[in-house]
């Protein structure tokens, strides 16, 4: 487990290894905001992919029944199909991933991101980009124990975190309270260079000028900074280092 305030942000907790089957996983808490996020691989790649040697990143996402303060249907029971928000959400967070990987070095193997909100407070999204990148990593870094891969497939490390201005203020990782009185909302996600790999922005309420999406913007990579240091911090704690997982161009 790593526990660690971020520096204008809600505490950040990461517990690796949280579920006993899955090849990678993590149970991320952000606030009171929890999030299960599960690594599984399969030694197969839909039709589109069979025989380019490449592998494939993909996610799925849901909202627990009492994850909020009243009950939902469970998605996926009595006719319900994932929601319209729940899709837009998983495939952020593959797009996100797969951005961090060389698919070629996975081979023909898929690994589906699970990741289940257990409790939702604000930034289930970005919660689950940042616990799914650990899942990922570890469960890739079993994959290489075992002989499944050659070379590690890692190329960057992702986190994400929102932003937002609620009554003209800049804050950094909104719960539910601050998020639903926004004025304007921003996701972003990031590597650890600073890289941008994906920004969401919206006037919920109100339009914004460049300036203050600007100032969004940089905070949410100083806060991006402080999970990069959580997510380090959480696979060293399993014998896992930066160093060896990360891979640079020269070592393809």
């Amino acid at each position: 487990m790593t526990r660690i305030n971020n520096e204008t942000g809600r505490q950040v907790i990461i517990t690796p290894n949280f579920l006993k089957h899955p090849e990678g996983s993590v149970l991320i808490e952000t606030g009171d905001t929890k999030v299960i996020c599960t690594a599984s691989v399969q030694n197969r790649v839909s039709d589109w992919l069979r025989g380019k040697g490449k592998g494939w990143i993909t996610a799925e996402y849901a909202m627990l029944p009492r994850a909020n303060e009243s009950r939902n249907n469970r998605e996926g029971q009595f006719g319900k199909w994932p929601s319209s928000r729940s899709q837009e959400i998983q495939r952020l967070i593959a797009r996100t991933l797969r951005a961090s990987i060389w698919a070629a070095r996975l081979g023909e193997i898929t690994i589906t991101i699970d990741c289940d909100v257990i409790q939702a407070d604000g930034g289930t999204r970005t919660a689950s980009i940042t616990g799914g990148w650990v899942a990922l990593a570890l469960a890739l870094e079993k994959l290489q124990a075992e002989g499944r891969i050659k070379k590690q497939p890692m190329k960057r490390q992702v986190a994400a975190i929102s932003t937002g201005i609620v009554k003209g203020e800049v804050l950094l990782d909104l719960e539910y309270t601050e998020d639903s009185n926004a004025d304007v909302d921003l996701n972003i996600a990031a590597d650890e260079n600073g890289n941008i790999i994906e920004l969401q922005a919206t006037g919920e309420k109100n339009v914004f000028k460049p300036a203050e999406l600007f100032a969004m913007t940089e905070l949410g990579l100083k806060g991006i900074s402080s999970l990069h240091e959580i997510q380090k911090l959480t696979l060293e704690s399993v014998g896992i280092s930066m160093g060896s997982l990360l891979q640079s161009p020269e070592d393809l």
